[in-house]
């Protein structure tokens, strides 16, 4: 039997989760005061749902959507263009001793949530979860 990626240890550890939600945290606030010194990523408004880190925190996944959904591949592209300032910003501000390398990905919560709420509202599947 093949493993799963996404389940095939007991999952992310507190340290993990706790700098993931620092990173997050301060990316947000980065993006959203416009400190980068690239004026057509800081036109835009971003959200980041979360930022996953590797157990050895030396690499973190932010997950980001322009605000309304609109333009996502140029988000990442210029969040890619800009990740080495991002990085050094997010060292700067934690003061980790490593700034972990920024690596960028779309936030598809979104999108599955859109498509649960689609699947609950089917008459069959709520009169099966009514029985």
């Amino acid at each position: 039997m093949a493993k799963n990626k996404f389940h095939d240890g007991p999952g992310p550890s507190q340290r993990q989760l706790r700098v993931g939600e620092l990173i997050r945290r301060t990316l947000s606030e980065v993006l959203m005061r416009g400190d980068i010194h690239d004026p057509d990523l800081n036109r835009l408004s971003v959200t980041v749902g979360e930022v996953r880190t590797s157990p050895d925190l030396k690499v973190a996944t932010a997950y980001v959507l322009p605000l309304g959904g609109k333009g996502q591949d140029e988000l990442i592209s210029l969040l890619a263009r800009n990740k080495h300032e991002l990085r050094r910003i997010i060292g700067k501000k934690l003061e980790l001793k490593y700034a972990p390398d920024l690596r960028f990905r779309l936030d598809q919560t979104f999108d599955q949530m859109d498509e649960t709420r689609r699947l609950f509202s089917q008459d069959d599947v709520r009169r099966d979860l009514d029985e």
